[in-house]
């Protein structure tokens, strides 16, 4: 039991260097660096802990979106930066590399090398079950963050009474 729970705060922690490592990439300020970390690690924990009990990548994908969107909302309006800096570098790890990976492998393989039928009709469910798990997921990350920023945000994030 220990063990899961080390490997889950590992993964977690490494989300939460990816979200920052992302964050830097797109030029967030200084201040903000710590809270993007622990908004990366904290959506990581919550995906990677949905998984291990078995739920569907897209909905445990789309949990831990959700979640970071709408944590997003009231952190922006008191550390007074925009919803987007909190928002989007710690969903960007989550975006489905592996999918669109053996998706396009997939294709190639399809195309250029295997003739065999049976191999071939391999290939084509491959190409449909990592294509469209990439879709989903890319899906449900689109509206894990434009949920929260829709329907919860009337007109600025300054206008917010959070008491």
């Amino acid at each position: 039991m220990m063990e899961i729970i080390l490997k889950l705060l590992e993964v977690a922690a490494w989300s939460g260097v990816a979200a920052i490592g992302f964050g830097i990439l797109f030029n967030i300020p200084k201040g903000t660096i710590i809270t993007v970390f622990i908004l990366g690690f904290t959506a990581g924990l919550i995906k990677f802990t949905l998984l291990k009990f078995n739920l569907n990548i897209v909905l445990s994908t789309f949990i831990a979106v959700l979640f970071v969107a709408v944590v997003s909302m009231p952190i922006s309006h008191k550390i007074h930066h925009p919803p987007v800096v909190f928002c989007i570098p710690p969903v960007i790890p989550m975006i489905p590399g592996y999918f669109a990976y053996e998706t396009v492998l997939s294709v190639m393989n399809f195309i250029f090398i295997e003739k065999d039928i049976v191999k071939r009709i391999a290939l084509i469910d491959s190409i449909f079950y990592n294509g469209f798990t990439m879709f989903f997921i890319l899906i449900s990350i689109t509206a894990g963050i434009s949920l929260p920023m829709l329907l919860l945000r009337k007109s600025t994030v300054k206008k917010i009474d959070l008491a």
